[in-house]
């Protein structure tokens, strides 16, 4: 409903805007068609930015490719810990963990990771009723643009935008803030994991600080949701993160990495457990 909303939003303003323009002379028109357009755009990035409310984990995970980092085995959630996870908090947060492990190893191309993740998540999707988004044509999609990085966050980020907006049409708020939670989570534990010293890799503190201002806005989106016992614990189990980002300015110290990296460990061991 929030997409189909959104495009008739945007088609009515276009609409509109081409109306109020055909009075206008040439010149008139054509100036006032490159604020409206630009209106268009603000509107369409806002649309965006609360169907899924903070950067997905593949857009994140993107950043470490880009910085050419490495990647390590067995650094993700184990794909056979799918069968511990029996309740909907726990199936919700994990759906959204694995759908940063399966960023991480589409981004680096790992196959039968790939394979293995996808599996994990189509179990999840189905115990959350979302099958139909996790069908054999997304490791299709996958593999026919492994070599093209943009257009496989693409791909992630309309699956997780997809989940996000599924659960959310379905009254389901607070299992779809879970999902963003899981994959928020994993995506900055892959993140400061990636090197045992990850504070000499160049642009990580970068990424980080970016990942603080995504915390900052998924706690703001939360605040309408805390009565649902799930969601408010896992809220509640971010207070070590929550506690590490209140004290950073806008550069970081090999201490503050460090922190950031285990505050995020004690809540990922949680989540996976």
């Amino acid at each position: 409903m929030k997409n189909k909303l959104a495009v008739a939003i945007i088609s009515v303003l276009i609409f509109s805007i081409s109306g109020l323009t055909s009075c206008k002379n040439r010149s008139e028109k054509l100036k006032q068609k490159k604020i409206e357009l630009e209106e268009v755009q603000t509107i369409k990035d806002e649309i965006k930015r609360n169907v899924y409310p903070i950067p997905t984990s593949a857009e994140v995970i993107k950043m470490l490719s880009d910085l050419g980092v490495d990647y390590i085995v067995d650094i993700s959630n184990p794909p056979e810990n799918v069968k511990k996870y029996f309740t909907s908090t726990k199936q919700a947060t994990n759906l959204g963990a694995y759908g940063a492990d399966l960023s991480y190893a589409t981004l680096y191309d790992n196959q039968q990771e790939i394979l293995n993740y996808l599996n994990a998540i189509r179990s999840l999707s189905n115990e959350l009723n979302m099958s139909e988004i996790y069908d054999e044509s997304l490791y299709e999609k996958i593999k026919d643009n492994v070599d093209n990085k943009d257009s496989l966050v693409n791909i992630l980020t309309t699956v997780f935008n997809s989940t996000y907006a599924h659960l959310s049409e379905n009254d389901q708020q607070a299992l779809a803030l879970l999902v963003v939670g899981g994959a928020w989570v994993e995506g900055m534990y892959l993140t400061t994991h990636v090197s045992e010293a990850a504070y000499h890799i160049a642009g990580i503190s970068g990424v980080l600080l970016k990942q603080k201002e995504s915390f900052e806005r998924y706690l703001e989106i939360t605040q309408n949701y805390t009565d649902d016992p799930g969601l408010n614990e896992f809220i509640k189990s971010l207070d070590p993160i929550k506690n590490v980002y209140a004290g950073l300015s806008t550069s970081l110290t090999q201490q503050n990495i460090t922190d950031i990296a285990q505050a995020i460990t004690e809540i990922r061991n949680k989540i996976v457990s």
